[in-house]
């Protein structure tokens, strides 16, 4: 499929459904070919609609190219096996979206200490595992780039804003783009750009369920909102656009480049 991601090849964590899903599918709409990772193969009853095999199915009945790839990000083997499959099958990773994530919910009061070391393991051990597996990968062709899902929930100015129970859900997101802005500059030399992304507030089948049909979803975007600064940072490497937390807010108005 003709398209300015042409020839690139991208994994995409979480992309059973809500953004990542959205993010697979738009992506491979451009050119990409695309690795659609995460846990879910079969729909559990009571579980969230969605599987990497359906995202697959989408891509491919569309025309694009796809593989799905079963990952728990939480297991550095999953990691290196996705990484693995991904380069013996489509040749070459060019680069990586980190959008999977334990949304753990819980007041400070309630919360427990394997709650908090689950968010880590998940949410933030997986970034560094995950940059271990795929940097050498782009390096040795010549570069890539690293996209990490964040959250405004990661600012500071949010706190007052947020409803209870999201605690290690905003520190995790804090800690991705922390990661993220000291990451980019020990690897901008190998070619590769990374960049964190705030996406807004995207309605997915997730946030449907927390919120309920009823909730007024006013002003909230589709997953698809996310695909065109996405595919924007997905282009760079380390001479461009790197080191950065920004929002989909501000696409085309002050990222310095994109119109």
């Amino acid at each position: 499929m003709a398209g300015p991601l042409a020839g690139q090849v991208v994994v995409v964590t979480g992309a059973s459904r809500g953004i990542g899903k959205g993010l697979a599918l738009g992506l491979a709409a451009l050119g990409a070919s695309v690795v659609c990772a995460a846990r879910t193969v079969t729909e559990e009853p009571g579980g969230l609609p969605g599987t990497i095999h359906t995202t697959v199915g989408a891509i491919t009945a569309a025309g694009g190219t796809a593989l799905a790839v079963r990952c728990d990000i939480g297991e550095a083997d999953d990691i290196a096996r996705l990484v693995d499959t991904t380069v013996a099958e489509l040749g070459r990773l060019d680069v990586l979206v980190n959008n999977a994530m334990a949304p753990t919910r819980a007041l400070f009061a309630d919360a427990t200490p394997e709650q908090w070391d689950e968010s880590m393991r998940v949410n933030v051990r997986s970034l560094f595992m995950a940059a271990k597996a795929v940097v050498p990968v782009m390096a040795a062709n010549g570069g890539g780039s690293i996209v990490n899902i964040s959250s405004a929930a990661a600012d500071h100015a949010a706190g007052p804003y947020m409803p209870p129970g999201y605690l290690v859900y905003t520190v995790a997101k804090a800690a991705l783009e922390r990661f993220s802005t000291s990451l980019a500059p020990e690897v901008a030399s190998l070619g590769i750009a990374v960049n964190a992304l705030r996406p807004g507030a995207v309605k997915t089948e997730l946030s449907t369920r927390e919120l309920g049909d009823d909730y007024d979803w006013s002003g909230w975007k589709t997953p698809d909102s996310v695909v065109a600064p996405v595919a924007y940072l997905a282009a760079q490497r380390g001479s461009g656009l790197t080191g950065r937390v920004l929002d989909v807010a501000n696409f085309g108005r002050d990222w310095g480049e994109p119109g």
